[in-house]
């Protein structure tokens, strides 16, 4: 019985988060044979969710360099992958999300007439610079795709708005769900621990509270990160008794306002960037998350944790809709503002808290290799 030969192309960490849960489902499933390239756009933070998982790359084509500019690295991923396509000739390559990684797998796929698949379709926010590169990545990747896995019943709308055809859209939820799931099992088996951080801060629930910050948006690069900065300091010294913890990203855009502003100031905790479970680990013993990111926006729900996004638009409409997360942008204010309620205002949090999570059940990996045996159906007649 012929196989489906499925080449997953990514190269960053959120990428892997998600897609690694379908790597292992489809290894272990009779109809499928996975195939792993790894660009490394983000090299460590790659590797160490990798070995979370167990997945090891098949290729891995290290593209980064230094300062490299988004053109730079668009041309490098662009040939890199023309040579590993040359070679395996897969009959289909999965993509996941909206990175630079994800629009040249797409279009460098379309090029060799191979079939193209979308994990994660139709996210949107209708403005060209926000998230940047992002929406525009994901728009490219929407209209060189064949195969869209939409995790919402919105996305799939964004995407039939476009001109795109309902009948290869799937509504599956999202594979982070299906990832986190994983992620705490792992770390209940095996508690981690977080080099940087004291012990009593990750093992005392009761007492303290804590908020766990993430914050590396390009779009917030300058005066919006010092504006969060500035407001993470006037929040810990209004509420001494409460944990500040910071994993910083490696990017030196981040790292010098993050160090400049927040050291030295004994309820905030400067730590470097965690490997999944220890981010997993966190978040369970967080009171609240403050983040510029898209991935916790889904994540933080499903272990009734609230979330303000520290951005003017989402691509993830649903989660503000069903009240799991709140924008706040990067005004100082704001930010203040809302933590302060959140952390004061029992009834407003539980509110947040206890809200259902609008991304899934944990079951999208099911959902995806149902579809794409419907594809190898249709393969297997034509061949």
């Amino acid at each position: 019985m012929k196989r489906l030969k499925i080449s997953f192309i990514f190269g960053t960490r959120p990428e892997a988060i998600k897609l690694c849960p379908l790597i292992l489902a489809m290894k272990s499933h009779p109809d499928f044979e996975p195939h792993v390239c790894v660009t490394a756009q983000h090299r460590e933070m790659l590797d160490q969710m990798l070995e979370v998982f167990g997945v090891v790359p098949n290729v891995d084509l290290s593209i980064m360099q230094p300062n490299q500019s988004l053109s730079a690295l668009t041309s490098r991923a662009i040939t890199a992958i023309d040579g590993y396509l040359t070679e395996y000739k897969p009959d289909m390559v999965i993509v996941q999300g909206d990175t630079t990684t994800t629009f040249c797998a797409s279009l460098t796929a379309f090029y060799h007439n191979i079939v193209v698949s979308h994990v994660e379709a139709g996210l949107r926010t209708w403005s060209k610079f926000s998230p940047f590169p992002e929406e525009i990545n994901r728009v490219l990747t929407s209209h060189i795709a064949d195969y869209h896995f939409a995790p919402t019943e919105l996305s799939k709308e964004n995407l039939i708005r476009e001109g795109i055809s309902e009948g290869n859209i799937f509504i599956t939820g999202n594979t982070v769900i299906d990832a986190i799931f994983f992620a705490i099992e792992k770390a209940k088996k095996n508690p981690p621990e977080i080099r940087g951080l004291p012990e009593q801060v990750l093992n005392n629930p009761t007492n303290n509270k804590l908020i766990l910050i993430t914050g590396h948006r390009r779009e917030n690069f300058g005066e919006g990160l010092k504006s969060i900065c500035d407001a993470i300091v006037t929040l810990a010294k209004k509420f001494s008794e409460v944990y500040f913890v910071y994993p910083v990203h490696m990017n030196p855009n981040v790292q010098e306002p993050v160090f400049h502003i927040l050291s030295g100031f004994k309820n905030i905790h400067l730590i470097e960037p965690l490997s999944y479970l220890h981010f997993v680990a966190l978040m369970e013993r967080s009171t609240l998350i403050l983040t510029d990111s898209g991935g916790v926006q889904e994540e933080a729900p499903s272990l009734g944790k609230p979330v303000l996004v520290m951005r003017d638009t989402t691509e993830r409409p649903e989660a503000v809709d069903a009240g799991t997360v709140k924008l706040v942008g990067t005004d100082k204010r704001m930010i203040i503002d809302n933590v302060s309620t959140l952390l004061t205002d029992e009834k407003t949090y539980n509110t947040m808290a206890t809200a259902i999570n609008p991304y899934g059940d944990g079951k999208a990996c099911g959902r995806i290799m149902t579809a794409c045996s419907q594809f190898l159906g249709g393969h297997k007649k034509n061949t």
